[in-house]
């Protein structure tokens, strides 16, 4: 398993869209793990300019920026985007969950 987070061509495109109606062209998409959820952990999502320390990975023009105690956590995880009946929204696949719950945003690590 590497260090990496794969983002699909569609969840890309989605970030790109989102950054540009929100005129965050120029930020990465922040993905960090915190402490909560119904599981123990969830995921958080936001626009965000890199800091010092953080990882920063480039997937079709789209910049995920991570800081590294989050990286022991997301290493090999893929950020998708799916739209179907009951909404739209990011999905995350993270090889690293031992479980999570129905909402698709919170873990067990």
């Amino acid at each position: 398993m590497g260090l990496s987070i794969t983002v699909t061509e569609t969840a890309s495109k989605k970030v790109q869209d989102f950054m540009t109606q929100m005129g965050k062209e120029g930020y990465g998409l922040r993905m960090r793990v915190m402490g909560g959820g119904c599981s123990g952990y969830q995921y958080q999502l936001a626009f965000d300019a890199p800091r010092e320390g953080d990882r920063v990975i480039e997937h079709d023009g789209v910049k995920v920026v991570i800081d590294s105690k989050s990286l022991l956590f997301l290493a090999g995880t893929e950020i998708d985007y799916q739209e179907g009946l009951m909404g739209a929204g990011f999905a995350i696949k993270n090889p690293n969950s031992k479980g999570s719950c129905g909402c698709g945003q919170s873990f067990q690590a």
